[in-house]
């Protein structure tokens, strides 16, 4: 490999059947998104959108997971880490049928007019608080710049009747998420409560949402086993996509 290609890679994520470069973003590839990416439900998918994508990594998984007649959009309000998402996805086997859009996701779904069956979003999470070492990355982490109410609008105004609209989030934030949409008329149909370890309790939820009720599936899966290998249930999830599993 020659020195170039090496200092890319070093600035990025190798997955089964693409790379996710992250130097120009605020919030790296990471545990969250992977799962996300691996979780959400993807039977009968027509269109989907992730929202504040990032590097792109969860719209990357979601075309690798659906067929060729699925479009995945991509929103993201930061101008680098926008372009790095579309780089990405460029490289990628799904060029054609990924969209990478530079926008507020609030201003995209006044004016988009689509509709998604699958709506994904790994969102930022902690209330302002200590300083960040970069505005974007404050922006990443922080609801300041996209509270949940605004999120679980703009989802509302964006999917279709039969979609879901899924997240990642701690265990105590998704806990006031799941209230705050549940009091707005969404319902819970799939949930998945993650620990780190058998000896810890959850310290992650999986949520899916949708516009109305249905059967609801709860379970719940630790990363590592007693041995510290990961466990079973979590090769299975994200083996199509780490290289080693």
């Amino acid at each position: 490999m020659s020195q170039q290609k090496a200092a890319l890679r070093a600035n990025g994520f190798t997955f089964k059947q693409f790379f996710v470069a992250h130097d120009r973003c605020a919030m790296k590839v990471g545990t969250d998104g992977v799962l996300l990416g691996a979780w959400a439900p993807v039977a009968g998918v027509r269109r989907v959108l992730d929202i504040g994508s990032g590097s792109g990594l969860i719209a990357l998984m979601l075309a690798q997971r659906n067929d060729a007649s699925v479009a995945v959009d991509a929103v993201e309000l930061d101008a680098d880490a926008a372009q790095q998402a579309q780089e990405n996805c460029a490289e990628s086997p799904w060029a054609d049928r990924l969209t990478v859009y530079q926008q507020d996701i609030c201003q995209y779904a006044e004016q988009s007019g689509k509709r998604y069956s699958l709506i994904v979003s790994n969102p930022p999470y902690f209330e302002a608080g200590s300083a960040c070492a970069s505005p974007q990355r404050a922006a990443a982490r922080y609801t300041d710049t996209l509270d949940h109410q605004t999120l679980l609008s703009c989802a509302e105004q964006l999917i279709c009747e039969d979609g879901f609209f899924c997240v990642v989030l701690p265990a105590d934030v998704g806990n006031r998420f799941l209230e705050m949409a549940t009091a707005r008329g969404w319902f819970l149909r799939y949930r998945t409560d993650i620990a780190d370890n058998e000896t810890r309790p959850p310290n992650r939820m999986l949520l899916a949402l949708a516009p109305h009720a249905g059967e609801q599936f709860l379970d719940s899966m630790v990363i590592r086993g007693p041995d510290q290998r990961y466990s079973e249930a979590h090769c299975s999830l994200t083996r199509d996509f780490y290289l080693f599993r």
